[in-house]
């Protein structure tokens, strides 16, 4: 008996002992590929982990004389305040119709133009197309709003001055909230839509070309290639696309609003994102946007679990 308890005590420390030397063995042989992974993991820890302790301060009175920890406890009491606050209707419409012009005009084309592009058979054109759509993502929003001012401001603007020169009045685009919107979603589409092919065009070629040979063998025309083969292949690419940009749902990009606002369209241009600014660095408010921040994210993450519950019913994997 007493060789037998021995043995049950160093069986799972014998067990456990194997496990640690595989461990290493496994990190000894990947060690490069684990030494890759470093930069990453750093950048999080420190830039996405580390801030978020951050968020206590929406649950605070923050004061800077006092500093984080000795500033005073308030609870909910700033959520009760964002939520009573009539902005908050109007801010919750803007973010919501935008993000929604976003997924519903914005979203697909880069699908589109992926498939386009895998359509063409010459290299060097899909090379040049390539190049040619990549270039606006790397302009900055100040670039990108200077140049909808040069084409469309009231004062010299290019279309506004083809307008008159055919007999017309000037229109104030810029000026008109009615055409706020369709300004920050065109700019999205003209800036993001070509960067947005890259991984697309990357689930494209993985597609078996066998499955196109036979297809043409059984009569089928490109469209017909292109709706059973092509989009059923990067179906899950679009499926945890579409998953990961409604945890962005909210994030309608602070820039590039802020640089569109002024005191005519606000009404339908103020967002949370300008909102936090605002009330947060302009007035000083810290705890107060950061609870206006933390419902936003907190919102992005009930989309990301709604939608890739939705996605695995529908017999995808989703992200989760």
């Amino acid at each position: 008996m007493p060789m037998n308890e021995d043995l049950a005590i160093t069986r799972p420390s014998a067990i456990a002992g194997s496990h640690r030397k595989q461990m290493w063995r496994r990190l000894a042989r990947n060690r490069w590929l684990y030494l890759m992974l470093l930069p990453g993991i750093v950048y999080f820890i420190l830039f996405k982990y580390v801030p978020m302790y951050g968020v206590l301060l929406a649950f605070k009175n923050y004061q800077p004389f006092l500093g984080f920890l000795k500033s005073e406890w308030v609870g909910m009491e700033h959520f009760s305040r964002f939520f009573g606050d009539p902005l908050f209707w109007m801010l919750l419409k803007n973010t919501f119709i935008l993000a929604t012009y976003n997924i519903l005009f914005f979203f697909p084309l880069p699908i589109i133009v992926a498939l386009l592009l895998n359509e063409l058979r010459k290299e060097v054109y899909k090379r040049f197309i390539q190049t040619l759509i990549y270039i606006p993502h790397f302009m900055s929003w100040v670039v990108i709003v200077s140049i909808a001012y040069l084409f469309f401001t009231t004062e010299g603007g290019l279309v506004n001055e083809g307008i008159a020169a055919m007999g017309g009045e000037k229109i104030q685009f810029l000026l008109d909230p009615g055409w706020f919107r369709t300004f920050i979603t065109a700019e999205v589409i003209w800036k993001e839509t070509g960067w947005g092919t890259i991984i697309f065009l990357a689930a494209l070629a993985g597609v078996d070309t066998q499955l196109y040979e036979a297809a043409r063998m059984d009569g089928a025309n490109r469209f017909r290639q292109l709706w059973h083969i092509t989009l059923p292949a990067i179906r899950s690419t679009i499926i945890i696309l579409l998953i990961l940009r409604l945890g962005n749902f909210l994030d309608t990009g602070f820039e590039q609003i802020w640089l569109m606002l002024n005191s005519l369209n606000r009404e339908v241009g103020e967002v949370f994102d300008t909102y936090v600014y605002s009330t947060g660095i302009s007035q000083g408010q810290y705890s107060y946007s950061t609870a206006v921040g933390l419902f936003k994210s907190i919102v992005g993450l009930i989309l990301v679990f709604a939608a890739n519950q939705l996605a695995k019913r529908f017999g995808e994997e989703g992200i989760l």
